[in-house]
């Protein structure tokens, strides 16, 4: 009977300190992970939550230490900081008080390529466009990217692109805690919302025998190059030309391999002819796309990337007004052209 009784304490003993030790910090480390209370979460539901993010040992001793100590406090909607240096109650405390505030909002456009992103925040932030630059020249850190996001690949390391994260920042409005955020919080939450936008197509990405950064490079063109009622149609235009070995002979890719804003100046000859990474009107491009994205484009675009309009259209132009036009021949599309300028509906420099 002593014996039973012997083991049986050191069986409770046992488990006692087996629960105490689970309900302890994972580790020692401080640093702060976003965790957000979403609407109709409980102290149960974000278990798992906690658990992922490598927040507590074991959700079910968390579950446990919920029916033991039944918390009173109120678990609140909004965005904390969390260390893996917390044990189970003081997590529960944190989630319960204060969430983070949000003191700038920074929006982040359609079609707007890296040298802009970069002034946006310089303008709303404590950071330089050095800064960003400089953030995105980091071997370490691009490295880490393709290890996390499984839409970046090694094509993001090509000596060739002006800027590494080009096209995959994804252009919204995000709300930041203050000015003192840093361009790799800016970062993640971009990217963090590219991952969540595409998260519907990866099927389709993952089976089209383009590449991701190839079709993102297919999107920022389109972004630039036509409304959103003409992109699948132009895209199937871009792919026939592709498919034929033409160049595309993309005016948006020309300016931004002169690293010149559309709407800052007419190109020189010699930009116009140049051969680089970029220039689809150059011959180095023939039947190829530029090395990487141009913009940041939307998530229509990359659909229309996807999914182009089938159609034996090789040329398309666009009138003052907007309206596209399409065309199987090159004698078609400067039939097409005089046809316009005769009309008073061609763009005149």
């Amino acid at each position: 009977m002593g014996i039973l009784l012997v083991c049986v304490l050191i069986t409770v003993v046992g488990g006692l300190l087996y629960y105490k030790s689970q309900i302890g910090p994972v580790s020692n480390s401080d640093e702060k992970i976003t965790f957000i209370v979403e609407q109709g979460d409980n102290y149960y539901t974000i278990g798992k939550s906690l658990k992922e993010k490598g927040l507590i040992k074991s959700e079910d001793i968390y579950k446990i230490y919920l029916k033991l100590n039944n918390p009173k406090e109120e678990l609140k909607v909004g965005e904390y900081y969390l260390s893996p240096n917390m044990d189970i109650k003081t997590i529960i405390k944190t989630l319960s008080g204060k969430a983070i505030s949000h003191d700038i909002v920074i929006t982040f456009k359609e079609g707007k390529n890296m040298r802009s992103i970069a002034t946006t925040i310089a303008q709303n932030t404590n950071n330089t466009e050095e800064d960003v630059y400089n953030l995105l020249k980091d071997q370490q850190y691009l490295k880490s990217l393709i290890d996390e996001y499984w839409f970046i690949d090694n094509s993001i390391l090509n000596s060739n692109i002006y800027y590494s994260l080009e096209g995959y920042l994804y252009p919204n409005t995000y709300n930041f805690k203050d000015k003192d955020v840093t361009v790799k919080e800016i970062f993640k939450t971009m990217l963090d919302e590219t991952a969540k936008q595409i998260e519907p197509y990866k099927d389709s990405i993952i089976k089209s025998k383009y590449s991701f950064h190839q079709l993102l490079t297919m999107a920022s063109i389109l972004e630039l190059e036509a409304n959103v009622d003409d992109r699948k149609n132009v895209a199937g235009v871009f792919y026939n030309r592709l498919n034929s070995n033409m160049a595309l002979g993309s005016d948006v890719t020309t300016y931004y391999a002169a690293k010149v804003d559309m709407s800052e100046r007419d190109l020189y000859m010699e930009e116009l002819n140049a051969v680089n990474a970029y220039n689809t009107r150059g011959t180095g491009l023939i039947g190829k796309l530029p090395v990487g994205p141009i913009c940041n484009p939307s998530i229509t675009s990359i659909q229309a990337s996807l999914n182009p309009t089938v159609s034996d259209y090789y040329f398309f132009l666009t009138d003052k007004n907007g309206k596209v036009y399409y065309t199987k021949t090159n004698l078609e599309h400067e039939q097409k052209k005089q046809e316009l300028i005769n009309k008073g509906l061609w763009y005149e420099y």
